[in-house]
């Protein structure tokens, strides 16, 4: 049963005082410390210049759970992409403190999701779960939602990797791919150079993602100059590195990654992707050890490099396997109607 002292209410992020994002952040760094233990805690400027410096294509509804010491115990957040494609889905982001599960705040916040699912007419609610903390999948299934991408956070301890193997894959793909150069944008993406950005991203469109209802999303120059910004503003670090066809022009593929000071030890690879018509010259690998050389050089710090990767992506689970990425955490993209939220939710309050 619902505890009596506990208020949910909604929560304006881009409106709140620096006081109230700081109690945010005191929350989400105790869920963190329940996932990775081993990672420090995020800092209160980091969070408040996130969400000051929050990337408007995408909308997030807040919902908070708050005890009566004015403490955060729970949250969901509602997350809808501002395009053309799309329009059916709000991601749901749920999870509660520890402290303070089993006393029906999930099935109350849920309720808020499928109020904003409602009033934006979106129809399916998708959500992710970690094995870190067990209780979420048992409440996806408990709702009768269903797994839709599994997958995992693979990390590569730079102590273990293979030095010998990266000079090997840079020699060999400059034989197999001869005629393609390598470049890099560091930080903001060049203003010249955004329409040829975004089309670039479309890559991870093609990347293997399992049978979840997902249309294909299109970056546009907008997008990137906001994401710039919002990485900027929360002191991110990031590196794109490219592979260009000198005979045509044309950027073939990249690999991105993001560095924080505050977290020194620690690199995060995101994407990497090659257009299908150059795949098979060695280019991801070239990639992936040229950034991995620089690195090296130059955050000698880094002691860890994490990265996501979806178990169907075998082409690069085979790569990520090769230079000694190892699973972390094990995660799943879950999905469920709202059509199906609303009856459990009617079934639960008889």
């Amino acid at each position: 049963m619902s505890s009596p002292t506990i208020e949910i209410r909604p929560f304006a992020p881009q409106q709140a005082s620096d006081d109230e994002l700081r109690l945010l952040n005191v929350y989400e760094n105790a869920l963190r410390h329940e996932r990775v233990p081993e990672d420090p805690t995020v800092s209160d400027a980091e969070c408040i210049q996130w969400w000051r410096s929050k990337p408007d294509s995408f909308v997030i509804e807040p919902w908070l759970a708050w005890n009566d010491k004015g403490m955060i115990v729970g949250k969901a957040f509602a997350i809808m992409q501002k395009s053309d494609s799309n329009q059916h889905l709000l991601q749901f982001d749920l999870d509660i403190h520890p402290a303070y599960r089993q006393q029906g705040l999930g099935k109350r916040l849920l309720a808020s999701m499928v109020a904003v699912a409602l009033r934006n007419d979106r129809r399916l609610l998708p959500g992710g779960t970690t094995d870190r903390v067990p209780a979420g999948a048992i409440f996806m299934e408990r709702i009768g939602a269903r797994k839709g991408i599994e997958g995992h956070t693979n990390q590569l301890l730079i102590a273990e990797l293979n030095h010998t193997l990266l000079a090997e894959w840079q020699q060999r793909a400059r034989e197999r791919a001869n005629g393609f150069t390598l470049g890099l944008w560091d930080g903001f993406y060049p203003t010249e150079e955004l329409t040829e950005i975004a089309h670039l991203y479309d890559v991870m469109n093609t990347a293997p993602r399992g049978e979840p209802d997902i249309e294909d999303f299109h970056m546009t120059p907008a997008q990137l100059v906001e994401w710039d910004q919002n990485l900027i503003a929360t002191g991110t670090q990031r590196w794109t590195l490219y592979a260009r066809d000198e005979a045509t022009g044309r950027i073939a593929g990249f690999t991105v990654v993001f560095w924080h000071a505050d977290r020194p030890h620690l690199l995060f690879q995101g994407d990497t992707g090659i257009f299908p018509d150059y795949r098979n010259l060695g280019l991801g690998r070239w990639l992936k050890a040229a950034m991995l050389e620089k690195v090296l050089r130059e955050l000698p710090q880094v002691t860890v490099v994490r990265t996501g990767n979806a178990d169907s992506n075998v082409a690069m689970l085979k790569i990520n396997h090769e230079l000694g990425f190892k699973p972390f955490m094990a995660e799943c993209y879950w999905q469920v109607e709202r059509t199906q939220v609303e009856a459990y939710l009617q079934q639960q309050a008889t």
